[in-house]
């Protein structure tokens, strides 16, 4: 009789903890990709930082999806890719800022093909038709005088995690994605015989910087994917966690609290995450973009002035 009093209790205390969680939705992209992989690991920081938030991430078709998602207030926060958040909604906010994303292609390493010249008509996959990634594509293209849809045989995916299995086995010539410890890529290199990456040269990387000035020149260190053994310069841009407009402010100051207290260990478990600090959402963000809980939490710690 006394266990089950015990049990009693303990069910309605347990209730009464769940209930007084604030449950925050969280739009990434389509399985396989960087975004799923960073946006579970950032849900289970904050979670376990803050035991009143429950960030619970959602499989979305990415960037170009979660925009809309936030604006219509069927998201609480989303990850978005750099070049859709410089178009989004004014109304949207900044939470943090996620990563940079230096944009390559990936071939295999028994291929002929070593520059972006070379792939011009060769079939490749460009990603899931509504990642942020895409868009990155037709950037850096445009900036070399090419075009995505045109000059390629643009392959667009149902789910992100399809293109490296395309790329070994021919049905297509390279994959493109970017940033560190990036799945596909990551993929490619272990497989047996490697992969090897393709980037714009440093004349090429002048011309796009020149024609999209809002792009930024970017290294991918040595050593971020296996047999990689020098550095990677490329382009890209920084990727943003941003809210709806009606996030209450309360609720994004405990999450930038939740997210920064945990860099140390987000960073040892995921590469990319060890981007995610304090310091670089406020030097990638005008105050103005921030949310007004996040600013809050930043002038607190003395990172925004």
């Amino acid at each position: 009789m006394r266990s089950h009093a015990l049990f009693a209790i303990l069910l309605v205390v347990t209730s009464a903890a769940a209930a007084d969680r604030t449950v925050v939705s969280l739009g990434t992209a389509t399985p396989g990709g960087g975004f799923p992989l960073y946006g579970g690991a950032i849900a289970e920081a904050i979670n376990a930082e803050d035991p009143t938030l429950d960030v619970e991430p959602r499989n979305t078709k990415g960037s170009t999806e979660n925009v809309p998602m936030l604006a219509a207030g069927t998201l609480d926060i989303a990850l978005v890719q750099g070049e859709v958040a410089l178009e989004a909604p004014a109304n949207l906010r900044i939470l943090a800022a996620m990563y940079a994303t230096a944009g390559m292609f990936v071939v295999r390493a028994d291929s002929p093909y070593r520059t972006i010249e070379d792939l011009r008509g060769k079939p490749v996959a460009f990603g899931a038709q509504g990642s942020g990634l895409v868009i990155l594509a037709r950037y850096v293209l445009d900036g070399l005088g090419l075009d995505r849809d045109r000059d390629f045989q643009a392959v667009f995916l149902e789910r992100a995690g399809d293109g490296p299995a395309m790329v070994l086995d021919g049905r297509v010539t390279a994959l493109w994605g970017g940033g560190i410890g990036w799945p596909g890529f990551v993929a490619v290199a272990s497989a047996p015989g490697g992969g090897r990456f393709i980037v714009p040269d440093a004349a090429g990387i002048q011309r796009i910087l020149a024609k999209h000035a809002f792009l930024r020149a970017l290294d991918v260190p040595a050593g971020s994917y296996p047999g990689q053994t020098t550095v990677i310069k490329s382009v890209g841009s920084w990727s943003f966690i941003m809210t709806r407009p009606t996030l209450p402010d309360d609720v994004a100051y405990r999450l930038a609290r939740a997210l920064h207290r945990s860099e140390a260990r987000l960073g040892a478990r995921l590469a990319q995450a060890r981007e995610t600090t304090a310091a670089n959402t406020a030097a990638a963000a005008r105050a103005d973009q921030l949310h007004p809980g996040v600013a809050r939490y930043l002038r607190e710690i003395g990172a925004l002035h």
